[in-house]
């Protein structure tokens, strides 16, 4: 009797004992959505009263040009390059106490859980305003779907681990392609390419001769194309801090290399009576002289994974020709 006694009593003390590694605390960030970053380090965060979810992460890991094998990526949480930590402070914690070189002597950092494993997973898309009036969209800037999976934290009472932690969206916003073009389209004489440029930027259509043939058209009835990948190739391009981009760069055999390329986005092919359709109508402009008016429809630009579309009509603007 005095045995079990004594195992009763050693299993209460074992029950009531505490070794650190059971004590759940959970973190809930779920209802804050600002997530926030500093301007002279790598760090993004969360801040709620006294609380701040703060991860590390290289600027890099943050694309802007996306494929398929980057528009998902999972980094090892550790020490030095993924970092995450969650801290407890004895007042209201602002973006000072995260990002300033020398942080405020208040709040008091109180506690701290620091990651000791598990994995970042970044899943990136591209965020798109639309214009309602033509259907067009334009890129505006970046979404980054943050979560935390299988990680560990080490506290000051044992450890804690999240099989799935969700962080949250950190966005970014980029400036818009401007897409400043004129209506005057000039078109190589020893190729079919047309163009239309400014100093930053250029459209370049390589067009089927038959669609700018000197012949007018009857009223209403447009000839029409398709934009292709070896005929009717349109590509848009953008070049590095405004690139002082002449009428000499075109035409050239190969590609000059100067200015230099910032982003070249190409046509997706088009399907007839749906997208990619290339519309032109020639008039008559005086004696042995036409006038071809291009218009571009529902025609999509693609980079990578990434696409915006030009909206339901886009004037490309119009080319003169003479006999």
């Amino acid at each position: 009797m005095k045995k079990v006694l004594n195992l009763l009593i050693l299993a209460a003390l074992f029950v009531a004992c505490d070794d650190g590694n059971l004590t759940q605390e959970d973190i809930s960030f779920e209802d804050i959505t600002a997530t926030q970053s500093c301007t002279n380090n790598n760090i993004i965060y969360k801040l709620k009263d006294q609380e701040a979810l703060i991860l590390e992460i290289p600027k890099t890991n943050f694309p802007t040009e996306l494929t398929a094998a980057n528009d998902t990526i999972e980094l090892d949480i550790n020490a030095t390059a993924n970092r995450v930590v969650y801290r407890f402070y004895d007042g209201i914690v602002s973006s000072a106490n995260i990002c300033e070189t020398i942080v405020p002597a208040t709040p008091v950092i109180t506690d701290q859980w620091t990651a000791t494993s598990g994995k970042i997973r970044i899943v990136t898309t591209a965020d798109k305003s639309t214009d309602e009036t033509n259907n067009s969209t334009k890129i505006t800037g970046y979404n980054y779907n943050i979560v935390l999976k299988n990680v560990t934290f080490a506290k000051s009472n044992g450890t804690q681990v999240y099989e799935t932690f969700p962080f949250g969206n950190y966005k970014i916003s980029i400036t818009t392609l401007p897409f400043k073009f004129d209506q005057t389209l000039e078109k190589c004489t020893a190729t079919n390419e047309v163009y239309n440029y400014n100093t930053s930027e250029a459209l370049i259509l390589n067009i089927d001769p038959a669609l700018i043939a000197n012949e007018v058209t009857p009223l209403n009835a447009p000839r029409t194309g398709l934009i292709g990948t070896t005929t009717n190739v349109f590509t848009y391009r953008s070049f590095v801090n405004g690139g002082l981009l002449t009428g000499d760069y075109f035409c050239q055999p190969t590609t000059p290399v100067t200015p230099v390329l910032n982003q070249e986005w190409i046509g997706d092919a088009g399907v007839s009576g749906t997208n990619g359709i290339i519309e032109v109508t020639t008039t008559t402009n005086g004696a042995n002289s036409y006038k071809h008016t291009i218009v571009l429809k529902k025609v999509t630009l693609q980079r990578g994974i990434v696409s915006f579309t030009l909206g339901d009509n886009y004037p490309l603007g119009e080319l003169f020709t003479t006999d």
